[in-house]
């Protein structure tokens, strides 16, 4: 038995899949219907209906035969309106082009056929003539005007209903939520475009994907406990930080941090980047700035990031070449909104950037930003818990070994070591691997440094022949100077655009160099160039990088470092590049500059072709080994020539500290420079 489904009302149909709504009148439907009417009644003809022809039809068919009765001239419209008498509608000719015989009613009604006249006047001035000739009745009242007085009235209401639904439009889109809502609209250009993850809101990051970050992690997150328990710090006197400034290099995890942070806090979290504020439109920056605090007002106590904030914060310009009024005013802004004379309690200001040197000093004072959060990359320990984190996805070997990993990237970031683990898994699955392996990664680390591999690049053989000495030259330099890096792979394989071989060292763990360490650094890239000139007797184009190497760090000796006797402890560095059109020295220091690096590059220059000199039998090994199998590890170099005679040095100095009860000592941190390679352009 049916029942009637009492969930379907009237105008509503029941298929079995629930209730459908019906028809529904729409009241835009009356607007479209109008316009139709409007522009119908704009294009109709209120004229009789007319078969059309033409001039010359008219003179040829019509008016030679004698079957014109009379002419009706419209002379507004420069038209002319034809009566074919009675007798002639039996010709073929009418039959055809009405496909009947016209009774004798239609055509004493009204006109049969109208053209359209080129030369109206000429037309007019011959008429006389063809009313005598053709014998046309000639009624003088047939010359009319016919009045559009409909016409004007359309194109007046057209256009005004045109107007008024372009206006109406354009004032949806301005306050409407497609466009006005949001910061897309007209009038509401001047919203701040922050994204807010209030409570509650998914964000898939969270502090266990941060590894490597220890101690920023604790700082951030303590900010966040600030906001849930400010009666746990504020008992004592103390007030909450107004904000905090995330420092650090590329690739660090600056902004991966503060998505951790979006993911973790339990209070509402305003994000954008520093060019949201920027805008073509003067003013803009300063007004979304008010409007990005007001909303933080009103959702206090809560937290706002802004990414690479340099790109406001930088320091304001002391004259009018470096100023930018617009950039000025928004800084200006910010300034006040943050620490103003109207402050504000309950927020709290997360910012991130890699240019710390060139903010403004009035942001970085406390009361802004009352604490700076260094993330520096991540030493051995940090890098290893990267590589966790990143091999979590990826199916590895169980013969990975990740602390050599670590040991084999220093001066990684975050993004490098993650970059390092896709390409791993790229290269295996081209190999039709099942799993990753320590071979995979090395070939990693080898495009990520030197880049893709090229192995279709034809290299003639007596220029492979100067690479691979160029290579050794570099590497017995690296191996038996004591201060050098410590040789870690050598190869001659083409790599990247330029590379056509290069050396790959491993920096030693420290944040400070003396002068020997330097001097013995510069020996070691000009190793290459020494090589070429004590076996080849030329040099070649080959020393480039390794050229602009050593005279970057002989300029920094003389003029940053103080590590000249002639120049003196004086240091020219400018990190905020105030100085950037005049030299903050004389002409005369500035040759004495240049002679002194000169000097200090030709002395290591002299001290490479006198240890290369010395060590020629272990050049030529070497370079032969590269020439025979392209690729040599230390392993490899310790078989040929021996073990590094200061690696021995340096296990006698540890086993002499265990004996003496030392062994539990930290070592001193982690080089903050990049890995070390030799390349030949």
């Amino acid at each position: 038995m049916l029942q009637e489904n009492k969930n379907t009302k009237p105008g509503m149909q029941d298929k079995g899949d629930g209730p459908r709504k019906g028809f529904k009148f729409n009241p835009y439907w009356v607007y479209a219907i109008i316009a139709i009417i409007l522009l119908s009644a704009q294009f109709m003809r209120f004229a009789p209906d007319l078969t059309r022809t033409t001039e010359q039809e008219f003179k040829q068919k019509m008016l030679i035969k004698g079957d014109v009765e009379k002419l009706d001239l419209v002379t507004n419209k420069h038209e002319v309106r034809i009566y074919i008498k009675q007798d002639s509608l039996v010709k073929d000719f009418y039959v055809q082009k009405f496909k009947q015989v016209l009774t004798k009613d239609k055509v004493k009604q009204s006109p049969l056929f109208v053209f359209k006249v080129t030369d109206w006047t000429a037309f007019q001035s011959g008429l006389a003539d063809v009313y005598k000739t053709y014998k046309i009745e000639e009624v003088p009242q047939n010359a009319i005007e016919e009045a559009e007085w409909f016409s004007p009235v359309i194109n007046a209401v057209f256009s005004l209903g045109l107007i008024i639904v372009v206006w109406i439009l354009l004032m949806r889109k301005m306050g409407g939520p497609a466009g006005g809502g949001g910061p897309g609209g007209i009038f509401n250009i001047g919203k701040s475009k922050a994204t807010l993850f209030d409570k509650g809101a998914k964000v898939n990051i969270t502090f266990a994907d941060v590894a490597g970050l220890d101690e920023a992690k604790v700082e951030v997150m303590e900010i966040v406990d600030f906001l849930k328990n400010p009666k746990k710090y504020t008992s004592l006197g103390g007030k909450i930080p107004k904000g905090a400034l995330l420092v650090g290099p590329p690739g660090t995890g600056k902004t991966l941090l503060a998505k951790a942070m979006a993911g973790e806090a339990q209070v509402p979290f305003f994000s954008l980047s520093g060019s949201d504020f920027v805008e073509m439109f003067v003013g803009v920056g300063a007004s979304r700035v008010r409007d990005l605090f007001k909303q933080a007002r009103e959702k206090a106590p809560c937290i706002i990031f802004i990414d690479e904030i340099d790109a406001i914060g930088r320091a304001r310009g002391r004259n009018a070449i470096m100023s930018n009024d617009e950039r000025e005013n928004t800084l200006n802004q910010l300034l006040v909104e943050m620490d103003g004379f109207g402050g504000d309690t309950g927020i709290i200001i997360l910012a991130a950037t890699n240019r710390p040197d060139v903010l403004d000093s009035a942001l970085l004072r406390p009361g802004r930003f009352d604490r700076q959060i260094s993330i520096d990359r991540p030493d051995v320990k940090g890098r290893e818990a990267i590589f966790k984190v990143h091999l979590t996805p990826i199916k590895i070997s169980e013969t990975l070994d990740l602390h050599k990993l670590a040991e084999q990237t220093p001066g990684f970031a975050g993004a490098d070591i993650a970059n390092v683990c896709n390409e791993a898994a790229l290269i295996a699955a081209r190999k039709n691997k099942e799993a990753v392996d320590m071979s995979d990664f090395q070939d990693a680390i080898d495009r990520v440094i030197g880049g893709l591999e090229k192995k279709n690049k034809i290299i003639a053989p007596n220029e492979k022949a100067v690479i691979a000495y160029h290579e050794a030259g570099h590497a017995i330099c690296g191996w038996f100077l004591e201060h050098a890096y410590p040789l870690l792979k050598v190869t001659i394989v083409p790599r990247g655009t330029a590379a056509l071989g290069y050396a790959q060292y491993t920096p030693t763990e420290q944040y400070l160099y003396t002068t020997d360490q330097l001097m013995d650094q510069i020996c070691m890239t000009l190793g290459g160039r020494a090589a070429e000139e004590i076996f080849f007797g030329k040099i070649s184009t080959g020393a480039a990088n390794d050229l602009q190497q050593i005279t970057k760090i002989a300029y920094s000796m003389v003029t940053a470092y103080g590590m000249n006797n002639k120049v003196g402890n004086v240091s020219f560095y400018d990190p905020s590049q105030e100085n950037t059109f005049t030299k903050p020295y004389s002409e005369e220091t500035g040759k004495i500059i240049d002679e002194e690096v000169r000097n200090i590059i030709d002395e290591a220059y002299k001290r490479t072709l006198q240890l290369l000199t010395e060590k020629k039998q272990e050049v030529e090994i070497l370079a032969k080994e590269l020439l025979d199998k392209e690729v040599l590890h230390k392993s490899d170099v310790e078989e040929l020539i021996g073990r590094r005679p200061f690696e021995e040095k340096k296990l006698l100095e540890i086993s002499a500290e265990q004996s003496n009860g030392h062994a539990g000592q930290n070592i001193p941190g982690e080089t903050i420079a990049p890995p070390e390679t030799t390349v030949i352009s």
